[in-house]
């Protein structure tokens, strides 16, 4: 598979079989979804998921599935007539293919903003048993996994708590998302503690991407 980042959470996986995208969201490239055979989204949040694109593809491109929590699929169902039987639910547990790509989907709920915010549905997908992707969780697998898309910045977390989650993990490459909140002195200052001079990852490969730039998975 080919990985691709394309701006803050959301991701593109290219095989031969097919193309997987994840998180599609208000601070993502507008054009994430082009060519998608599958999206997948973690949770209803507007720099996850913009509902309007995603029912304007649905309705032009019958092929496409999309699979989110139940309160997601709800919403792009209620405004996707052409499309509404292509959305999914996705809950903890579920085990799917779909255009050659294993899917299983882990975690329940959104990590804590704050006591007075709500916590939303939020789940976390595994591609093919080697890209993890937990939206805004830090969900365990309870598994050896090859790739983490590590989330690094946002009102919910810490980077103490990255740092912690992925030494849980134990992946073999960290890939840093979740970051269009920081400036480039907050990325800088993010890579250099993530990195070998710093804290570290790990273990794992800490592989910073430039956005639209594949990288081959093995």
């Amino acid at each position: 598979m080919d990985l691709t980042r394309l701006g803050h959470a959301c991701v593109r996986l290219d095989a031969p079989h097919g193309r997987l995208v994840i998180d599609p969201g208000g601070y993502s490239d507008p054009d994430a979804t082009d060519g998608a055979d599958v999206v997948l989204i973690t949770h209803e949040h507007a720099d996850h998921v913009v509902p309007e694109p995603l029912r304007a593809a649905l309705a032009e491109r019958p092929a496409l599935e999309v699979w989110a929590p139940p309160s997601v699929a709800a919403m792009l169902r209620a405004g996707a007539p052409a499309g509404a039987d292509r959305v999914h639910d996705a809950r903890a547990g579920d085990r799917f293919t779909v255009a050659g790509f294993a899917i299983e989907v882990f975690g329940e709920l959104h990590a804590v903003v704050h006591p007075d915010v709500p916590r939303v549905a939020n789940v976390a997908y595994l591609v093919g048993g080697a890209v993890l992707h937990p939206g805004d969780s830090f969900t365990l697998p309870g598994r050896p996994i090859d790739v983490l898309l590590l989330p690094v910045a946002g009102p919910w977390m810490r980077l103490a708590e990255a740092v912690d989650y992925v030494r849980a993990v134990g992946p073999r490459i960290a890939i840093p998302i979740h970051d269009a909140v920081l400036s480039p002195v907050g990325l800088a200052l993010v890579d250099r503690l993530l990195g070998p001079q710093g804290l570290g990852a790990g273990g794992a490969e800490y592989l910073r991407l430039v956005d639209g730039e594949p990288v081959s998975l093995a």
